[in-house]
């Protein structure tokens, strides 16, 4: 099997690591495999999930515990990322809350908002979303059209979002807006919405090609009074804020689709095996072999790639230039894996009740968000003729 030729990976080596592994195993067969049908359905998961998470200590795994989390380093992080992966699984969106959400506030939050925010996300009972993609502006965030009028001891808030991961569930959002709009002020700005404030409405949960059980979906901002408190670090600071927060978000698209690869040729291993041809299993012819010896061999050289990426996360030196890397390579090759895999499966690959249909589905929108893979390799260039 795959785990008798990986290499032992340093970054999960510790008995407490291997705990966190049996425990998130233990949750995802226990508490989630027997619902994904009824998520797929509803087009997000259950607050009830969340909940769970929280009661286990599997949110905000590496904020302080004086906030509620868990004090851990990032690897635990990635980790529950891997194995949630590996499994196919794409609708809670626990990674977003405790990844993206929770670092901005812990960073650039006054003490006020980790004390109100951070335990109440470590524990589950609010569900957060971070707004920055509007219907005619993706990866050009300096574009946003959303609004935000400074009122004095208020800023009234006009806009739309779209795309948004938890949207529909959300409680909370961090999001961008643009404050002094067509003044010689003009800046990106962000700010804390929570969904109780009046104008703030949500669309129904968008239909999507994969991921149907991730609740993705519209934010509309109506002249919603948001409170001067309630800004994220300084006004036109949110700009330089995301770039320096999205290394962090791009490495966790590359950690997903190492993982995702790894469970998708963990899964076609297992079904060659058993499924004959000609009197044969699968797995006995060469072009079989080759195939998954490729997929391997690539796996496990992005595999090596992201682990040293993690480190220099954990030891704030992870560049934007190797967080595009991992990010943009990570998910062409997850791309060329699944479907290799899927191939192998013939006609019940195409099938939605096998896993690998799910990968298939879900993981192309891996080469979109965070930043479109062409926009990564842009970056990655930019540093390699800065001198230009």
């Amino acid at each position: 099997m795959l785990q008798n030729i990986l290499l032992e990976r340093k970054i999960y080596a510790t008995e407490e690591h291997k705990m966190m592994q049996a425990m998130i195993q233990e949750f995802i067969a226990n508490d989630i495999v027997d619902h994904l049908e009824e998520w797929e359905k509803n087009g997000m998961v259950s607050r009830e999930i969340w909940r769970k998470a929280g009661d286990l200590g599997l949110l905000c795994l590496d904020m302080p515990e004086m906030y509620g989390g868990g004090g851990l380093d990032f690897t635990f992080n990635s980790l529950l990322i891997e194995e949630f992966a590996k499994k196919g699984i794409t609708g809670p969106g626990f990674s977003l809350h405790s990844d993206i959400v929770a670092p901005y506030l812990l960073k650039y939050g006054t003490e006020s908002q980790k004390q109100k925010y951070l335990p109440l996300m470590a524990s589950g009972e609010i569900i957060t979303a971070i707004g920055m993609t509007e219907p005619n502006c993706g990866s050009d965030l300096k574009a946003l059209r959303t609004t935000a009028e400074d009122k004095g001891d208020y800023y009234l808030v006009n806009g739309q979002k779209t795309f948004i991961t938890n949207g529909f569930m959300c409680d909370m959002a961090i999001v961008a807006v643009k404050t002094g709009h067509n003044t010689d002020q003009e800046g990106v700005t962000l700010l804390i919405l929570e969904s109780t404030m009046e104008g703030f409405s949500k669309g129904v949960p968008l239909k999507k090609i994969g991921m149907k059980s991730q609740d993705t979906a519209e934010l509309f901002f109506d002249n919603v009074k948001v409170p001067k408190e309630n800004r994220l670090g300084d006004e036109k600071a949110g700009f330089k804020i995301m770039m320096q927060e999205l290394a962090r978000e791009r490495l966790t698209v590359g950690i997903m689709a190492v993982a995702t690869a790894e469970g998708a040729i963990q899964n076609t291993i297992a079904y060659t095996m058993e499924r004959t041809a000609f009197e044969t299993p699968i797995a006995g012819f060469q072009n079989t072999q080759f195939k998954l010896a490729e997929c391997t061999t690539q796996m496990q050289i992005h595999q090596a790639f992201l682990d040293r990426c993690i480190e220099l996360l954990i030891d704030h030196k992870l560049t934007t230039e190797s967080a595009s890397m991992i990010k943009y390579s990570a998910t062409d090759m997850c791309g060329n894996v699944v479907d290799e895999c899927l191939q192998l499966f013939g006609g019940y690959g195409y099938m939605w009740d096998y896993p690998i249909a799910h990968m298939y589905a879900d993981n192309r929108v891996a080469r979109i968000y965070a930043g479109t893979n062409e926009i990564m390799k842009i970056l990655i260039a930019r540093k390699l003729f800065k001198d230009l």
